[in-house]
């Protein structure tokens, strides 16, 4: 199992380009389920996770190319599909769960997996359920499956989500479009990526307004057509890396960022001393100063401060001046990184869903261990700050969500490296 080795010390200055979003490409996928056309995206991220995606879609029988290098993805659906997505798969990824709704809209039944990914907490599916109850549906869970069936198909409805859930926003959306009638999601998500599918759910022939606020209208289409959409840019990357000259010194140019992706976390970082300027290719980050400010996070849907961000601004807030209060309320459990930045000696708290970092001067190299996605990076950025060598074990983690993270940074000065496990 690989590693990556980060020799702390050396300022950042360059630049990195931000790739597509992998949260959006996972959602653009499975909407080539709903049409017999081609379906191309552009601009998409290398990872593991868009390998996972294309695995389970190919077997389900849609046809999925990878070009320019894995820039682009060239999908159609228009032999015949099938309805079950095997635990096999699905195990791997929880964004799996997002072909019940096309599948539901497009063949009228479906048997799909309950889903895996990172263990950060239980992520229920009862809100994608009861959403798609609303549109008809009637699904049953039996041996770790969802069974699902909308006899006559599924019917336009008001469907209230308790949560604004991202996933089942984008389930409800696609299932939606091809429903008769009329839905409006009430209380939906409102992140980038599910205006990014709504954008391409459009050119496909979608009837969709208000996406990007919380009330999303879909009036359903008998059919819908092929097109050809970029993926938007990845915000989490985006912050990720602008992190990193905030936590180590320099300066660096983010390529492809837009500070209304991040205008919270823009906040935090000004008010924790970090300068961010808007340029004609991006965004150009460094700090204002010496040490940077302690400040207070608390992780809210989109436009608030991102749960996906939390571990990385955890790692920053480890050198602060000050003490620094970090509240989780998106997912339990997401607070497994703590433990290992205490290993290189960060001073932190926590208390449930809080956890009070008090800053310390220096960081020290330790073998740490990646325990989810974010909490990877966010062990990389300490590790840039360190005194010494970092060894972060486990990073098979880290594939899922960033492309290349030890050539991205190493490319602006960052004494960093991938180890090759046995």
């Amino acid at each position: 199992m690989d590693s990556i080795l980060v020799k702390g010390g050396a300022e950042l200055h360059g630049e990195i380009p931000i790739a597509g979003a992998k949260n959006a490409c996972l959602t653009l996928m499975p909407a080539t389920l709903l049409t017999e056309e081609p379906l191309t995206l552009m601009n998409a991220p290398r990872l593991s996770d868009i390998k996972t995606m294309t695995m389970l879609l190919q077997s389900l029988g849609a046809e999925v190319q990878s070009l320019q290098s894995g820039r682009v993805i060239a999908m159609s659906s228009l032999g015949p599909v099938k309805t079950r997505a095997e635990y096999d798969i699905v195990r791997k990824m929880r964004a799996s769960n997002l072909v019940l709704g096309p599948l539901l809209a497009r063949e009228g039944h479906a048997v799909v997996s309950l889903p895996g990914g990172c263990a950060i907490g239980a992520r229920p599916m009862d809100i994608h359920i009861h959403a798609l109850e609303a549109l008809g549906a009637e699904i049953e869970l039996k041996d770790g499956y969802l069974h699902a069936k909308a006899h006559g198909g599924l019917k336009g409805a008001r469907v209230p989500l308790r949560f604004a859930s991202v996933g089942a926003t984008e389930n409800t959306l696609m299932a939606a479009t091809l429903a008769k009638g009329t839905t409006v999601i009430e209380n939906a998500a409102r992140e980038p990526e599910i205006v990014d599918l709504a954008a391409c759910l459009s050119k496909m022939g979608a009837q969709i307004e208000g996406a990007g606020t919380s009330t999303i209208t879909i009036q359903g289409v008998d059919r819908l057509g092929g097109a050809t959409h970029p993926v938007v840019t990845d915000r989490i990357e985006l912050g990720t890396y602008m992190l990193a000259p905030a936590i180590c010194g320099g300066e660096v140019e983010c390529i492809g960022g837009r500070i209304d992706l991040l205008v919270s976390f823009c906040e935090k970082l000004d008010e924790a001393g970090i300068s961010i300027t808007e340029t004609d290719r991006g965004l150009k980050v460094a700090r204002k100063n010496g040490r940077i400010n302690a400040v207070d996070v608390k992780t809210a849907p989109f436009p608030g401060f991102p749960t996906d961000l939390q571990a990385q601004m955890m790692a920053l807030l480890c050198t602060a001046s000050g003490t620094s209060h970090l509240e989780e309320t998106i997912f339990e459990n997401r607070f497994m990184h703590a433990p290992e930045l205490m290993r290189m000696g960060a001073n932190i708290e926590v208390h449930g869903g809080t956890a009070t970092v008090a800053g310390v001067e220096q960081l020290k190299g330790a073998p740490v261990m990646a325990t989810d996605l974010r909490a990877s990076v966010s062990l990389i950025l300490a590790g840039l700050a360190a005194r010494g060598e970092t060894l972060v074990n486990r990073v098979y983690h880290l594939d899922r969500g960033y492309e290349h993270v030890e050539e991205k940074l190493g490319a602006v000065g960052a004494r960093i490296e991938r180890v090759a496990g046995s």
